[in-house]
């Protein structure tokens, strides 16, 4: 069972509503692991694997470095870098939709910027655009603002871990 399932069964419209155990589920709270927003993580999964194309999605043979569709279509002059920029620039406005500060949408507005006017230079903006890689920085700004907030869950868990040999 998926989170979404579980907040349907919660809210009385799953599969298992007209049972005993979940009649009245709907006047009940939803335990804590669900009561983030399931639509900003959906959002912010989105936005993860556009970056990912965009920046990462292949090797190339090697160097074993990684590049994406914005490498790619920034060969095209000019542009191809207006449609990376167009494309990248899509990442900041759902940020500004997923209510991020200013601030944050400034700096991801200048990660874009900075990447599509370096990325106009032939051949070295194009091997720039390849290493920068602004929009997987974006995306990781705004997964940090978002679990500092509560907007989403934590990726990784913060500690150290400890072996116990029983």
């Amino acid at each position: 069972m998926d989170f979404t399932q579980a907040s349907r069964q919660a809210s009385g419209t799953g599969p298992f509503a007209g049972t005993k155990a979940f009649a009245g589920a709907a006047s009940t709270r939803l335990p804590p692991f669900l009561s983030t927003d399931l639509d900003r993580e959906a959002s912010l999964a989105r936005l993860e694997t556009l970056a990912h194309f965009m920046d990462t999605a292949f090797v190339i043979p090697g160097i074993n470095r990684r590049i994406g569709f914005d490498a790619l279509i920034g060969l095209v002059p000019v542009i191809g870098d207006a449609a990376g920029m167009v494309i990248s620039s899509f990442i900041v406005y759902e940020a500004k939709r997923l209510g991020a500060p200013r601030w944050l949408v400034a700096r991801m507005g200048l990660n874009v910027a900075f990447d599509g006017l370096l990325g106009v230079v032939p051949l070295a903006g194009d091997l720039f655009d390849a290493a920068f890689k602004a929009n997987r920085r974006n995306v990781r700004l705004l997964r940090r603002w978002m679990e500092r907030t509560g907007g989403v869950r934590p990726n990784e868990i913060e500690g150290t871990a400890i072996r116990l040999d029983a």
